[in-house]
């Protein structure tokens, strides 16, 4: 059973019992997920954390679903690279990958929904639906196929290629919307209203941002049950980086790490910004833009939990970096190259945001550094589709030889 006690919101500190709804019928602030952290703490060690599966419900004592294995695709749990060829770029001397884009259906999205749509079986949901920019549609329709449940997945209808077969291929109801992210979930924040299905980033999520805190959880575990110097992850919503930072502070507060002294680094692209521009201009009122960006993963141009990332960069000293769009490109393209990880626009963008905190001097060669990848390059190959340009020849030695010699 679960250690949570109640929902909580996190403007005005009202309670509220455990259900599937999320926003303060007070003063409408978002609601979050309340836990028996001194419980938790009798409950798990490091040595019980370690006998645990190898997936993101080694951690279940820390989340708000019990693991239902009917809906489980074996989400999390993924590796924690330490980088050579980037590393040696950069000039950092322990610099590690946190590689999420081999999740089940290829972005940390799969954490996010494990714990979604099992919350949403304990609540007697048979449907689970979504506002998508790509990744989550793909999450909810293979986590909804697994767990024999209808799916509703909205998106743009400029979505990349790849991801609306991603999502397809499971056979949900895709709905495509002409307009941009944040027109999508206004949509489904009204049909929320009106049809009795859990829409897991909005009635259920306070209990689907919590999966996020896994990627905090498994990074301090697999760094040797430590917390890194800094983090630098990319950020559309701004839920994923709140939660990684509550990660850390959860598993220090219970015993399994030291204190905590992580710097989060926030980065978006020039083209959907809105987290990184407040930042940059000093103030925590954040200005919605609208989205016109490359990483389309990351185009949420009314970030629901701006104001909590930018408190987070705060209260960690952290910061918040803007990636221009021609450097999306080229950080996928250097990625693969010098670690052999193939990523999507996010991560493009998290690449360039880590280069511009070393040459700055934000990040010393000597800290320990983890850089997050979110998504899979597989579903955005459009992006760098330039790289394509094979040597054509005839099957003979002497063709080979002529083309080599030519191109060298």
């Amino acid at each position: 059973m679960t250690h949570v006690t109640s929902l909580r919101c996190k403007e005005c500190s009202r309670e509220y019992p455990v259900g599937a709804f999320n926003v303060c019928e007070f003063c409408f602030g978002p609601l979050e997920v309340r836990y028996d952290l001194d419980a938790i703490k009798e409950a798990v060690s490091r040595e019980s954390i370690a006998a645990g599966p190898n997936s993101l419900w080694r951690y279940a004592d820390f989340l708000p679903a019990d693991h239902n294995p009917d809906v489980d695709i074996n989400a999390g749990f993924t590796p924690l690279i330490r980088s050579k060829g980037l590393a040696d770029k950069f000039g950092l001397e322990e610099l590690w990958i946190k590689n999420d884009s081999v999740n089940p259906s290829y972005s940390f999205k799969d954490r996010v929904v494990a714990v979604a749509s099992a919350k949403a079986l304990e609540l007697g949901f048979d449907t689970l639906a979504c506002a998508s920019t790509g990744n989550l549609a793909c999450a909810v329709a293979a986590h909804a196929a697994r767990g024999n449940m209808k799916a509703y997945v909205f998106i743009p209808s400029d979505l990349e290629a790849g991801k609306v077969l991603g999502a397809a291929i499971y056979g949900p109801t895709m709905i495509a919307i002409d307009g941009t992210y944040d027109d999508v979930n206004r949509l489904c924040s009204e049909l929320a209203d009106t049809y009795p299905w859990a829409f897991v980033n909005i009635n259920i999520r306070p209990f689907y941002a919590d999966g996020s805190k896994t990627l905090g959880f498994e990074v301090a575990e697999q760094l040797g049950w430590r917390a890194p110097a800094h983090v630098v992850a990319p950020s559309a919503s701004g839920a994923m980086f709140t939660k990684i930072f509550q990660g850390f502070n959860e598993f220090a507060y219970t015993g399994l790490i030291g204190k905590v002294e992580t710097k989060m680094h926030c980065v978006q692209a020039r083209g959907c910004s809105p987290i990184a521009t407040a930042y940059e201009e000093g103030r925590l009122i954040i200005r919605p833009v609208r989205a016109n960006t490359i990483a389309k993963s990351l185009g949420i141009g009314n970030p629901a939990d701006g104001y909590y990332a930018l408190k987070v960069i705060e209260a960690s000293g952290g910061s918040a970096v803007i990636a221009e769009e021609h450097e999306v490109a080229e950080g996928i393209k250097l990625l693969a190259e010098a670690d052999g990880i193939f990523t999507e626009g996010a991560g493009g963008v998290a690449v360039a945001g880590l280069r511009r905190l070393v040459e700055r001097g934000t990040i010393k060669p000597d800290e320990p550094t983890v850089l997050y990848i979110t998504g899979n390059g597989l579903k955005t190959t459009e992006v760098v589709a330039d790289v394509v340009h094979p040597i054509h020849i005839e099957p003979t030695v002497a063709a080979f030889q002529d083309a080599i010699g030519a191109r060298a």
